[in-house]
């Protein structure tokens, strides 16, 4: 912490890259966590890139990273993101594994976005633990590492100290959910706004619907789901967004199934908690004026679905995320 300065030093991100990574979860994590973001008033991660050899060859010869720091950067990382490569039967680096096995017992939290489950799995630090990875890689990877418990069909897993994501696109939805919790949902859906990327999305999703691509493509839920959002403080049931929609309960149900991956019911309750924790993180005390405000209704709910979402009493979610008056984001 350079002397004189009133903050801590950032929680330090290092990625590390090894030959044939993919190059679009590095662009994910640089994004996420390796943006300035001056308008917050002051950096929320401190960024590097790490890699085994000078020159690093990346997937399918896209092109050569040099210029980033060696194995070591990884010793001195909070959160260590591993290396994933589309050619998952090839046994990643010895220097690598060593390096993020090190970390991961130094008491770094771990992450891998999509094969980089086969990283952690290779590195021997997913037996008995839950984690996610590509679908279309989930048969080989339970022949492979039977004793980790392979949960193929959602986004992402959070593991504690170690999280999983499935796909390349998933990366941003653990990414968010990373930042939601070091930080709280006020910056992370301030992050997702500056990615124009959906923050709704949590892990339990599924990593893809049932028909992408419908015959007869459906409207766009996004101006109901703007409406809806502009009045979660009233009791909005599915059949008022069906109303609105001009559609029927089952057709509203498949639209959302279709574009969003979940249902109006399911949308609309994470709507409200986390509308209800960007309440106590500005400040607001009072649980029933909370409750109100999000349509939780009453603080019992209140505390039911904020500890199921984060594990967190309103009390211990508010020493945790709160700021000082007038230090959060308004958005």
């Amino acid at each position: 912490m350079p002397q004189g300065s009133s903050h801590p030093r950032p929680h330090r991100v290092v990625l590390v890259v090894d030959e044939n990574s993919n190059p679009f979860e590095m662009g994910c994590a640089t994004e996420i966590f390796g943006l300035r973001r001056p308008e917050l008033g002051r950096d929320l991660y401190d960024f590097r890139l790490c890699a085994a050899d000078a020159a690093t060859r990346m997937r399918d010869g896209f092109f050569t990273l040099t210029g980033v720091a060696g194995l070591e950067a990884a010793e001195d990382a909070d959160t260590l993101i591993v290396p994933n490569r589309p050619d998952t039967d090839t046994p990643r680096s010895p220097r690598v594994l060593d390096a993020i096995r090190r970390a991961h017992a130094w008491g770094a939290r771990l992450i891998g976005f999509c094969s980089g489950a086969f990283t952690l799995a290779e590195a021997g630090l997913l037996d008995g633990r839950r984690a996610a990875c590509h679908w279309m890689w989930a048969p080989s990877f339970r022949a492979r590492f039977p004793r980790v418990r392979l949960e193929p069909d959602v986004l992402f897993v959070d593991d504690g100290d170690i999280l999983t994501a499935s796909g390349s696109a998933s990366a941003l939805d653990l990414g968010l959910h990373v930042v939601r919790r070091d930080h709280g949902a006020e910056i992370a859906n301030h992050v997702s706004r500056r990615l124009v990327f959906a923050a709704h999305r949590d892990g339990g999703q599924r990593q893809f619907v049932e028909r992408p691509v419908p015959d007869v493509p459906d409207a766009s839920l996004a101006p109901l789901l703007v409406w809806a959002q502009e009045r979660l403080d009233e009791p909005l049931t599915v059949a008022d967004l069906a109303a609105h929609a001009r559609v029927s309960p089952a057709t509203l149900h498949r639209r959302f199934r279709a574009q969003l991956g979940t249902t109006p019911l399911a949308w609309l309750t994470a709507e409200r908690v986390t509308l209800a924790r960007r309440l106590i993180e500005r400040g607001e005390e009072r649980l029933d004026v909370v409750a109100a405000r999000s349509g939780l209704g009453t603080a019992a709910n209140l505390r039911a679905r904020l500890r199921r979402e984060t594990g967190l009493s309103p009390s211990a979610y508010r020493r945790r995320f709160a700021g000082a008056p007038g230090e959060a984001l308004m958005a």
